[in-house]
């Protein structure tokens, strides 16, 4: 299957076009090489290798080792995982309600997006400059738009109040030290991104890992249900998130994988269930995410690292309904598996590992793995069409229970029916928290509900005063709403104001 190399072996263009001055001391002539922002971007390779540059800053978030990752935050965040990777710290200030403005993990995650936003900005500001096809020009700048739209709805839902920044910036820019916007106004251009993305004549799907306008479709559905809940409540918005969500469906472009094994099988990044992925490829920019997913030191992979960043708790495991065939070994878990040194020899790992993230061949022969990272699946859009759907319409409709209950029936559990639109609600929500499980998402619904979910109990509580099972002494308070702003940022910005709590 093709891949995209240019993304994965991409020069980045922030790194290449340096803020440079000619020194007419030593040099009368201009070296042609030392490239700068306005002598760049002239040709249409400009505008390509410019927004190639912008996909880059995904790679680093699932980047992990024995210090932990930084994706790892989102799924500490729940509650529901757990580790054994005591070195690190990042993990414990989240996993145990102590965390604070040092932790690595969020100061990863405003760097990488504003970077990303960096990137995205001098695009936007230098492709409409360069002489090249019309509707390829338009095309790149959709996918800036697109970028810089997805890096500030990560920022606004883990931060809150965030600086908006939508031009180059030097030592000279008024925006050097930018103040805080509401989270109003970051949706604001957030939406206004995206419709111009929407606008162009991006392809429905792109295999190549490429923006597409299945991506652009899927994120405003995502924002709009976003906004619908905590904090803005705009819920008119309900109904425009079904209406996108509902042009996905409708596009036909996309389906359920037909067995799990295809979530993290890499033949299949990029089609099937797939709308929007980060691009890895063996032995060029290898996934880097399976060191964490390892039990530490066990022996089952040919790996050096097998850190055991990061698994579920069992509550969660053993949360599905009986006979949900995600919860059956070597599904979205496994709990055993066999030795490097004798594959005929089989070990008990202790605990439910993540086997939906898991790369068979990797850990068995090659320690490259060649999975990418799903950023956005078909499943996703699925659920966003059930829960919004039922929001708008004032109960399910025969729509929203075929959207639900297609995940469900993979999932070999009976269909829902018959239930009031609360009763539907609470059921949509769960069934989020179990497809969705240890991708990022269930955090976020978290926070745009204000409720958790319970392992023990299978249901959704109110978030502020929620307990995690492993830590049954110490509530959510609504500090954990939001992360902190980074130490480092706070200091170097006097502008900004730091989250409550911290």
């Amino acid at each position: 299957m093709k891949i995209y190399k240019n993304f994965i072996k991409t020069v980045v263009v922030a790194t290449a076009v340096t803020f440079t001055t000619a020194c007419s001391d030593f040099l009368d002539e201009e070296d042609e090489s030392n490239f700068t922002t306005d002598t760049y971007f002239t040709k249409a390779e400009h505008a390509e290798s410019a927004v190639n540059g912008i996909y880059e800053p995904l790679v680093p978030i699932t980047s992990s080792g024995f210090g932990g990752g930084t994706w790892l935050m989102l799924e500490f965040a729940t509650g529901l995982a757990n580790t054994s990777l005591g070195q690190a710290t990042n993990i414990y200030l989240v996993k145990d309600l102590i965390n604070n403005s040092d932790n690595g993990y969020g100061s990863s995650y405003w760097t990488e997006y504003y970077t990303g936003i960096s990137r995205a900005n001098l695009a936007i500001e230098k492709i409409p400059e360069i002489n090249m096809d019309e509707t390829e020009k338009q095309n790149y700048l959709a996918e800036a738009k697109f970028f810089r739209a997805y890096y500030y709805f990560g920022l606004v839902r883990m931060f809150g109040n965030i600086p908006i920044i939508t031009s180059s910036v030097d030592l000279g820019s008024e925006q050097l030290y930018p103040e805080q916007a509401s989270a109003e106004a970051v949706y604001d251009l957030i939406l206004s991104d995206l419709s111009d993305a929407e606008n162009s004549s991006l392809p429905w799907r792109d295999e190549s890992g490429r923006v597409s306008m299945g991506a652009v479709k899927t994120l405003m559905a995502d924002v709009y249900l976003t906004m619908a809940g905590y904090p803005l409540q705009k819920t008119e918005n309900y109904a425009l998130a079904a209406a996108k969500a509902k042009e996905v469906i409708d596009s036909n472009e996309f389906r359920l994988f037909d067995t799990y094994d295809e979530l993290h099988d890499p033949a299949t990044k990029n089609t099937g269930e797939y709308i929007f992925m980060t691009q890895f490829a063996a032995n060029i920019q290898s996934g880097n995410w399976q060191p964490a997913i390892l039990p530490y030191n066990l022996g089952i992979s040919v790996y050096s690292a097998q850190t055991g960043g990061i698994f579920s708790t069992n509550e969660f495991a053993n949360s599905y309904e009986p006979g949900d065939k995600r919860a059956e070994e070597k599904q979205f878990f496994f709990r055993d598996y066999t030795l490097e040194a004798d594959r005929s020899e089989s070990i008990n790992l202790g605990a439910p590992y993540i086997y939906k993230l898991f790369d068979v061949q990797a850990n068995e022969e090659t320690a490259q793995s060649d999975l990418n990272w799903c950023l956005y699946r078909y499943a996703d859009v699925l659920l966003m069409y059930a829960e919004a759907s039922n929001e708008a319409e004032g109960g399910p409709t025969t729509e929203a229970y075929n959207a639900v209950n297609l995940i469900r029936q993979r999932a070999e559990v009976a269909d829902l029916a018959g239930l009031s639109q609360d009763d539907f609600r609470e059921a949509v929500r769960i069934e989020r928290v179990h497809e969705l499980s240890f991708e990022n998402k269930t955090w976020f619904d978290m926070a745009r509900w204000r409720k958790a979910y319970n392992p023990e109990t299978n249901a959704l509580e109110d978030f502020v005063g929620h307990t995690y099972t492993y830590l049954p002494n110490k509530a959510l308070t609504e500090r954990e709403l939001l992360f902190p702003i980074p130490t480092s940022e706070i200091q170097n910005n006097p502008n900004l104001v730091q989250n409550a709590g911290y």
